[in-house]
């Protein structure tokens, strides 16, 4: 069930096309990765569906309403932080989330409650009454979290949330994003930082000019961009007998020159090599080659990490 949809969304300023035609699914329980470099149409996107810009053509829609006839129930569902997130200083901890908690019009009698929760949930509960200049960059980036929580939305709009953190502070965001996706939350995340967007979310999605260039699982897109597998197979000794089976199986193809390795016992030969088949036939293969005799020390399909991924896909829309 898809919680976020976009159809045809389009944004322009002047001649400028920031979103372009948009079409896009976000499925409920997910964390989803939006990607794309400067300029792309990411914020654009996550401030037209947190109501914040009205859309030039076309139309989204939150957890069903859209944020074109309905932006007031959307906003009941939905919960935004932006990249440049604004804070009141001279409030406590607690204070900023019990205000924003009255915006809401949540009620007085469960605000003291909710704001505890909150807290411990991104692990502010000694800094409630600490006031907000006093807290550092991971701290507020948590707390403006928090804020984005008060209502309990089902969908959380995070622009660039590990923006400026260190290593110590994305680590816990990221934790905290988990046990929030535990919870029930479906998340969208913005973010450049690529290497940890592939080990946090489920699916991701490459804007580039205003539109998808490639949508899906992180696996369906990491996968996609190859027409064929890339296989690596390394065997002990000469590889004369790896080549020969090898050559006898549809759908492989050789891509390089082995590369050898000397090894404390005997030489290793690694072999790269492209292949069309499912996994079935790739396990049959790796069953073809140790019952013909070839010693295996390792047999492994090469896949493309994000930022490869990210870098052909913006290659080829530019060309």
């Amino acid at each position: 069930m898809a919680v976020v949809e976009t159809t045809n969304l389009t944004k322009s300023y002047g001649k400028l096309r920031a979103v372009d035609g948009l079409n896009l699914r976000i499925e409920q329980g997910s964390i989803f990765g939006f990607i794309g470099p400067n300029g792309a149409g990411k914020t654009t996107t996550l401030r037209i569906l947190a109501t914040l810009l009205q859309p030039t053509g076309g139309d989204a829609t939150v957890c069903g309403y859209s944020v074109v006839k309905n932006p007031r129930e959307v906003r009941r569902h939905l919960g935004y932080m932006p990249d440049f997130f604004g804070v009141y200083d001279d409030m406590k901890a607690w204070e900023y989330l019990d205000f924003y908690a009255a915006c809401f019009k949540v009620a007085k009698s469960r605000r003291i409650r909710m704001v505890d929760d909150l807290l411990a949930l991104v692990d502010l509960s000694e800094k409630k009454e600490a006031y907000v200049e006093s807290l550092s960059r991971g701290m507020k980036q948590r707390l403006c979290l928090a804020r984005a929580l008060v209502h309990d939305p089902a969908v959380l709009l995070l622009d660039e949330p590990a923006s400026g953190l260190d290593p110590r502070a994305r680590v816990e965001l990221r934790e905290l994003l988990r046990e929030l996706r535990a919870m029930g939350k479906t998340i969208v995340i913005s973010s450049h930082i690529l290497a940890e967007l592939a080990e946090l979310c489920s699916h991701i999605g490459i804007i580039e000019r205003g539109r998808i260039a490639a949508a899906g699982s992180v696996d369906e897109v990491l996968r996609r961009r190859h027409e064929q597998r890339i296989v690596a197979a390394t065997v002990i000794g000469g590889g004369d007998r790896a080549r020969e089976v090898l050559a006898g199986q549809p759908g492989v193809r050789l891509l390089r020159p082995a590369v050898e390795q000397e090894g404390p016992e005997a030489t290793r030969l690694t072999l790269e090599f492209g292949f069309d088949g499912d996994d079935r036939t790739l396990s049959e293969l790796l069953a073809k080659l140790v019952g013909g005799g070839v010693p295996v020390v390792s047999f492994t399909e090469r896949v493309d990490g994000l930022e490869d991924v990210f870098m052909k896909v913006t290659e080829q829309s530019d060309e």
